[in-house]
């Protein structure tokens, strides 16, 4: 499969990778210079995993991004940005808390590109 962060992967190829075959395809697309690189490509892959699977929050948020003016790939990053932060948070919070996804796509409903902007200034690395 080749990916192209720019283009949609049809959801069922996407699906029936494994997650060590989607982070290969990702790697593949991206430059080897990119900063953080395995880092990287683990959340374009997480982000892409959550487009396929048809998650409401994450689908409604591309659309949302796209609308006002990020391309895909720029959209993947700022989802990535926000999937980042939450794991960071999960990381330190009180695993008895409740759903932690409920934060996640509380944060995602918030996000603009405007907001993606302000918060991380121009796109995560250069692929």
């Amino acid at each position: 499969m080749r990916y192209d962060p720019d283009v949609a992967p049809s959801a069922a190829q996407w699906l029936a990778l494994d997650e060590a075959e989607r982070m290969a395809v990702v790697e593949r697309s991206h430059d080897a210079t990119t900063p953080n690189l395995p880092l990287h490509i683990a959340i374009h892959a997480a982000v892409e995993t959550q487009i396929a699977m048809n998650l409401p929050s994450v689908v409604d948020t591309v659309a949302r991004l796209q609308a006002q003016g990020l391309n895909r790939h720029d959209t993947i990053h700022a989802i990535g940005a926000v999937l980042a932060g939450h794991m960071w948070e999960m990381l330190r919070a009180d695993p008895a808390a409740g759903d932690p996804n409920a934060d996640y796509f509380a944060a995602l409903d918030q996000l603009s590109a405007e907001s993606w902007r302000r918060d991380y200034g121009s796109p995560l690395g250069a692929g």
